[in-house]
C-alpha cells in the first residue's frame, strides 16, 4: 500500500476544527478508474463543509487510468486536506471501504463520511449526512433514496435495479430484524468508535461489505439513521455483478439470521452470549417446573442444585418460588450470583465440588451430561448428595432427532452454537443409551418424557409470524405423536436412587 499526500494533522481546517473542540471529520472516497469524475465531484463538496473537513482520503484501488495522479495534483493546489492511498493491487469495493476506515481509527478521527468518486451521490449534501451524527443521535446515517415514494424511479434509477433493491431490502428487513428503507446505498456516514467495536476487517471485499456491516452494526447494537437523499443515475461504469450481489447478500443475512438461532459457527452473532430458557409448552424447562411442582401455600420450600446454571435465569424462576438455588458453572456470568442463593464456580469435568453441599430434594442438570467427558461418574456423586427421596431431572438431546440424522445424511455435519450439536457436547445420547448409563450410575428412571423443537429461537434475531410458529408447531407435535423417536428433540429424565 502506498501513501502520498498531506495527514490529516498538517493540512485545511482540521487545525481550525481541533482549536474550535468539535469532532474531527474525514471524508473517505472510493476511487476506482474515476479520473473523469473525481476532480468535479471533489469540487461540489460545499465550502462550508470543506472548512471543518480534518481530511479527505481517497482511496485509488489500483487505477489503470489517472485517477491517481489527479488526486496528488489536486491536493497540491487545491483547498483540501487531502490525504492518498493506494492499493498495491486491487482489493475490491468493501476492501477499499477498509482501507479508508483503518485510515480513519488510526488517525484518530471522529466520524468518517463515504463519498463515491463517480459523483453518484452529491456531495452537496455531505453534512446532512453526518448532521445526526454530529447531534450525538446515533452511530450511523445512510442515505436512502427510497425514503420519498417515487424519487429512485423519477431521478433515473432503472426499473430492475428498483424493483431488486425493494425485494432485498424487504428480504433483509425481515430475516435480519431491521426496519430500513434501503440497504443497498452507498452514502453513508460511522461515528468511527461505533468501526472500531465491529469485526468490519472481516468482511467480504466486495459490494456485499456494505451488507455486511449493516448487520455488524445491528448485531452490537449501534443506532441506525435514514436521511433522504436524491437519486442520480449517469453514465458512470457499474461494477457490480447483480445476481452475484444479490445471492451473496441473501446468503448472508440467511447466515447470520440462521447464527442468531444458535445453528451454524455463530460468529456473526458476536454479541449474543444469553442462554435462553425454553419456556413453550412442549419445552424441557417447562417439563423442568412441571417435575418440580408449583410451590403451594404452607409447603415447605425444597432444596435445588441447578448444574451447568449460565446466568442463572432459570434458578432464578425457582428461587421466586421460594426455593433455595444453589447454581454451578465452570464460568462465572456476570449476576448470577445475584439472582442464586448461592454459586460455585467448578469444572463438573473435575467433579462435583464439595462446597455445594448435600440434602437437595432435586438437582437440575439441564444439558449437561452431554458436556462431560465422563457423565457417569458425575451422575454417580449426584446420588450421593439427594435427600431422602430426592430426584435428579436431567435433559438430554436426541442424536436420533431427524435434525442431525439429515445433517449427516447429507454429509453437512458440523457443530453448532447451541442444540443437539452444541459445540460443547462430548457425548451424544439416545433414550436408550443413556436410560443405560443412568442404569450402570446407580439410578433408576421413574420417568422420561420429551419435548419438541424450541421453536422460541426462531425469534432470536427478528419477528417471525405467528402463523408460521403455529403451523410448525403444530407439525412437529404431530411427529411427536406418531414417531417420537425421530422427533423429540429432547428427552427429559426423572432419576432416583436405585
Amino acid at each position: 500500500m502506498e501513501t502520498n499526500g498531506g495527514s490529516a494533522d498538517n493540512k485545511g481546517g482540521s487545525t481550525d476544527a481541533g482549536a474550535r473542540g468539535e469532532e474531527r471529520i474525514a471524508v473517505v472516497v472510493t476511487a476506482y478508474n474515476v479520473a473523469a469524475t473525481l476532480i468535479p465531484t471533489l469540487d461540489r463538496i460545499p465550502q462550508s463543509f470543506r472548512e471543518r473537513v480534518a481530511a479527505v482520503v481517497v482511496c485509488d484501488d489500483a487505477s489503470s487510468d489517472r485517477t491517481f495522479e489527479l488526486a496528488t495534483e489536486y491536493g497540491e493546489t487545491g483547498d483540501l486536506p487531502i490525504t492518498i492511498i493506494r492499493n498495491a493491487k486491487n482489493r475490491g469495493y468493501g476492501g477499499n471501504q477498509k482501507a479508508g476506515y483503518r485510515w480513519a481509527i488510526d488517525h484518530d478521527i471522529d466520524i468518517v463520511v463515504m463519498l463515491h468518486g463517480d459523483g453518484q451521490y452529491a456531495p452537496e449534501i455531505i453534512e446532512d449526512i453526518v448532521a445526526p451524527l454530529e447531534a450525538g443521535q446515533c452511530d450511523a446515517v445512510f442515505g436512502s433514496r427510497m425514503m420519498v415514494p417515487g424519487a429512485a424511479r423519477m431521478g433515473g434509477m432503472p426499473l430492475y435495479k428498483y424493483v431488486g433493491n425493494r425485494i432485498l431490502t424487504e428480504y433483509e428487513n425481515a430475516v435480519v430484524g431491521l426496519d430500513l428503507t434501503e440497504w443497498h446505498s452507498g452514502y453513508r456516514a460511522y461515528r468511527v468508535s461505533a468501526l472500531e467495536e465491529i469485526p468490519f476487517e472481516s468482511n467480504s471485499e466486495g459490494f456485499d461489505f456494505d451488507t455486511e456491516i449493516i448487520v455488524q452494526l445491528h448485531e452490537a447494537g449501534k443506532t441506525i439513521t435514514e436521511i433522504p437523499i436524491p437519486t442520480y443515475y449517469g453514465d458512470e461504469i457499474c461494477y457490480v455483478n447483480g445476481m452475484k450481489y444479490a445471492k451473496d447478500v441473501v446468503l448472508y443475512s440467511t447466515r447470520y439470521r440462521a447464527h442468531k438461532m444458535g445453528f451454524g459457527s455463530g460468529e456473526l452473532a458476536f454479541a449474543d452470549q444469553g442462554y435462553n430458557r425454553k419456556l413453550l409448552s412442549v419445552s424441557s424447562h417447562l417439563k423442568i417446573l412441571d417435575v418440580i411442582g408449583e410451590r403451594k401455600a404452607g409447603e415447605k420450600p425444597k432444596k435445588i442444585l441447578d448444574l451447568g446454571c449460565s446466568q442463572g435465569r432459570f434458578g432464578e424462576m425457582l428461587r421466586l418460588q421460594g426455593h433455595t438455588v444453589i447454581g454451578v458453572d465452570a464460568e462465572k456470568v456476570d449476576g448470577v450470583a445475584e439472582r442464586l442463593d448461592r454459586f460455585v464456580e467448578a469444572d463438573l469435568n473435575e467433579g462435583l465440588p464439595a462446597e455445594v453441599g448435600r440434602d437437595f430434594d432435586v438437582v437440575v442438570a439441564a444439558d449437561v451430561f452431554g458436556h462431560l467427558a465422563k457423565p457417569e461418574q458425575l451422575l454417580s456423586e449426584l446420588v450421593g448428595v439427594l435427600a431422602p427421596r430426592g430426584v435428579i431431572i436431567a435433559t438430554v438431546p436426541n442424536i436420533a432427532h431427524w435434525y442431525p440424522r439429515f445433517r449427516m445424511a447429507t454429509g453437512t455435519f458440523d457443530y453448532d452454537v447451541r442444540g443437539v450439536f452444541d459445540a460443547g457436547h462430548m457425548r451424544f445420547f439416545t433414550d436408550k443409551s443413556f436410560a443405560r448409563m443412568a442404569q450402570r450410575a446407580g439410578t433408576r428412571v421413574r420417568r422420561v418424557s420429551n419435548s419438541g423443537l424450541p421453536l422460541e429461537v426462531a425469534k432470536r434475531g427478528g419477528p417471525v409470524p405467528s402463523k408460521v410458529l403455529r403451523t410448525v408447531g403444530a407439525l412437529d407435535r404431530l411427529g411427536l405423536a406418531v414417531l417420537p423417536k425421530l422427533f423429540s428433540y429432547q428427552y427429559v429424565f426423572e432419576l432416583e436412587p436405585a
